[in-house]
């Protein structure tokens, strides 16, 4: 959904994780991630930057936790690690 569109139903209790991604080749690689991300059920928003190789992922923890959201990554093709 990348932000274009901001989920309405998300909850005040929000957290935000900060993942390392490695293997991305392209800034397109970082607009596939933050899709992905996005679609997943709990997820608020999600910001990959290429040239830091990271991911700021906005979520409620009462729905998805960080190790969903990496997963979700490395089913891309992708290494993440919690920062």
């Amino acid at each position: 959904m990348l932000s274009l569109f901001k989920k309405k139903n998300a909850s005040h209790n929000t957290e935000t994780a900060t993942l390392s991604i490695d293997g991305m080749h392209c800034t397109s690689c970082s607009m596939n991630i933050d899709g992905e991300l996005e679609d997943t059920p709990g997820v608020v928003s999600a910001s990959t930057n290429y040239a830091r190789a990271t991911t700021k992922v906005v979520f409620d923890p009462q729905t998805v936790t960080p190790k969903k959201l990496m997963q979700v990554v490395e089913k891309l093709g992708y290494t993440a690690t919690q920062n």
